[in-house]
């Protein structure tokens, strides 16, 4: 028993290897790259409303430390068993506010898994890949953005306009439109539509149309603010 002990601890401290500083060079040079553009899809291609730049500025420094650690740890046991030992005293938290955030920093971490793997080629084909699928999405949504949702709110004092009046402007300048909110009291009347805008200068429109009846205060708010 003492002896397959001693063995499994020889074999702990052997079997370090020795790292390739040119592959490990390289792959840094791969990380930074890979990074950059990761970088610049996120801030151009999310839809999240936070401060995309400043979030996007961990991508580069996520990569390169995930896959420092994995050139370290994938040439010992005894490395890799105290990274998990490591990892279960620290507590890594992090404020992820929207599930495309964190889908971008798995995909940060990926990058420098495979790159610490020294699995080069696999994670620049799959970078591409991944690139052709959110800059592909983002085109087909810009294109379709040309119809966003708005939110449209009139407003104006009691008796000056009435639904029925509001409701044939809206339906003559955007087509479809869906009610969803109507309130009317003895000093106020308001009425949120959710419409389709084709172009801005139909905006501009539909409050002239709408001022011809009356004094109204009109407001458009995108829907992804809500």
């Amino acid at each position: 028993m003492d002896n397959r002990w001693n063995l499994f601890q020889k074999f702990l401290i052997t079997q370090e290897q020795q790292i390739s500083l040119t592959d490990f060079a390289i792959n840094a040079l791969v990380v930074i790259v890979l990074s950059i553009i990761l970088e610049f899809t996120y801030i151009k291609c999310a839809r999240t409303i936070s401060n995309r730049r400043q979030f996007a500025g961990v991508f580069m420094l996520i990569a390169f430390t995930t896959m420092l650690i994995i050139s370290i740890v994938k040439s010992s046991l005894a490395l890799s068993l105290g990274l998990v030992g490591a990892l279960s005293i620290v507590r890594f938290r992090a404020a992820i506010k929207e599930p495309e955030e964190l889908a971008y920093l798995f995909f940060a971490i990926s990058i420098g898994l495979g790159l610490g793997a020294n699995q080069t080629m696999v994670v620049v084909e799959a970078f591409i890949i991944g690139m052709v699928i959110l800059w592909g999405r983002y085109f087909i949504k810009t294109r379709r953005s040309a119809h966003q949702n708005l939110y449209l709110n009139v407003s104006a004092g009691a008796g000056e306009i009435k639904l029925d009046d509001i409701t044939d402007i809206v339906k003559k300048v955007f087509g479809k439109s869906y009610l969803k909110r109507y309130d009317e009291n003895s000093d106020h009347i308001e009425v949120s539509f959710l419409v389709d805008s084709p172009k801005p200068g139909t905006l501009g429109k539909f409050k002239d149309e709408v001022g011809k009846i009356g004094a109204v205060n009109v407001s458009f708010v995108e829907s992804k603010s809500f």
